[in-house]
């Protein structure tokens, strides 16, 4: 029963606080502010996006190199072989 009311609690809560969001939103000032956190979230996932974007690519030719040296040591054992 204690986390259907926890789950209660945090749903009471999200609704609360997109409520209050709304309110504050109707006066100019605080939509000033709402403009400005929302300013920030959007500066900061762009710069989460573009580290992924970044560390993928270092992942991407890593695993480029791999692949060619693994390919290069597959024929040179190869033609050993033969």
């Amino acid at each position: 029963m204690e986390p259907m009311k926890n789950v209660l609690w945090f749903v009471l809560g999200l609704a609360g606080g997109f409520v209050a969001a709304h309110f504050v939103d109707k006066d100019p000032r605080g939509h000033e502010v709402l403009a400005e956190v929302d300013a920030r979230i959007t500066e900061f996932t762009d710069r989460i996006g573009e580290a992924y974007r970044a560390q993928e690519a270092k992942i991407d030719g890593i695993a480029a190199d791999v692949k060619d040296a693994t390919a290069t040591t597959r024929d040179a054992a190869a033609s050993l072989a033969d």
